[in-house]
């Protein structure tokens, strides 16, 4: 069903400083950023690795509400069916993080809690699918249940 890491999401309550700070780590700047109300970034996107897997920077102010439990970083693994997979999830135990949520053309994200309290996060991503077909010459869908 997981068929490897599309997005590790970070929150920050200063994008632009934790931007400017990944850079520096990174070596090179976002390739994307969303603007928010005041104009400085709310979200920003860097791709990192062989399969240029994504670490977006969110705005805390964004982050699920806060309670007891598991939170912080959540890593989306990239799965073809979002509500299917969310849905399998939840039949095989796990409890509902944020539920699913189109991001945009192509994204759509969901996150669970496991049986053992770490956070799993799952994620339509079409860039993960772009980046599997090149490689690979194939699509990214590699089974019939997500």
């Amino acid at each position: 069903m997981l068929q490897g890491p599309a997005t590790v999401s970070f929150y920050a309550d200063r994008v632009p400083e934790a931007a400017r700070w990944y850079a520096d780590l990174l070596g090179f700047a976002p390739y994307f950023e969303r603007p928010g109300p005041e104009g400085d970034p709310v979200y920003v996107e860097f791709r990192i690795g062989d399969f240029q897997t994504e670490l977006g920077i969110i705005d805390s102010r964004f982050r699920a509400p806060e309670r007891e439990g598991p939170g912080g970083a959540i890593l989306y693994w990239h799965v073809d069916d979002v509500a299917g997979a969310f849905a399998r999830l939840l039949g095989a135990g796990a409890a509902e993080h944020q539920p699913v949520t189109v991001r945009g053309e192509g994204f759509v994200t969901a996150s669970v809690v496991d049986p053992f309290g770490n956070v799993l996060g799952i994620m339509e991503n079409q860039h993960y699918r772009d980046t599997a077909a090149a490689l690979t010459g194939r699509s990214a869908s590699r089974s019939a249940d997500g």
